[in-house]
């Protein structure tokens, strides 16, 4: 891996639905691009010392008129963001996980839970659970677009493991 001043460096996060991070790197010590980089992370303006691993691509400032084939060895990274709307009444919640910027198509997830009778009143414990159903279905929907993209991609039909 190389860099230098002002490419752009990305890490995907060592735990699951942990979050991506981007950066700038400030600073290449060594003359030839190879690690470790200063980075300034964007989410925080922190400035760390990054020794990048397999989960980190560099992508470099690419110059005027460099065409196509240097934008595609870039790589990318995208944002989707998920808006969960939650709604209780009567001691059920309903929850809506719906992706606002990512797959064309729109992606929702519905997830509902409702409280025992004799349970307390802890509207905290019924938005998570009806958050995270509704997440869940959200996830099972995204890999079954995902799934028919592999299908008529690959001209056969294709099973994605969940």
């Amino acid at each position: 891996m190389k860099a230098a001043v002002g490419d752009r460096i990305v890490t995907a996060s060592g735990v699951v639905g942990g979050a991506v991070r981007d950066g700038v790197v400030t600073e290449c010590p060594h003359g030839d691009g190879s690690p470790p980089y200063r980075v300034r992370w964007s989410d925080t303006g922190e400035e760390t010392l990054v020794y990048p691993g397999g989960d980190t691509y560099v992508d470099a400032q690419v110059e005027a008129g460099s065409g196509a084939w240097a934008e595609a060895r870039r790589g990318r990274a995208l944002t989707w963001d998920v808006r969960i709307t939650v709604v209780e009444a009567a001691g059920s919640t309903t929850a809506e996980a719906t992706v606002m910027n990512g797959p064309p198509d729109a992606l929702r997830g519905v997830g509902h839970a409702r409280k025992s009778p004799d349970d307390d009143e802890v509207p905290l414990i019924g938005d998570e659970i009806a958050a995270g159903r509704a997440l869940r279905r959200l996830a099972d929907r995204l890999l079954a677009v995902a799934e028919a993209d592999v299908s008529a991609a690959v001209g056969h039909k294709a099973h994605l493991h969940r």
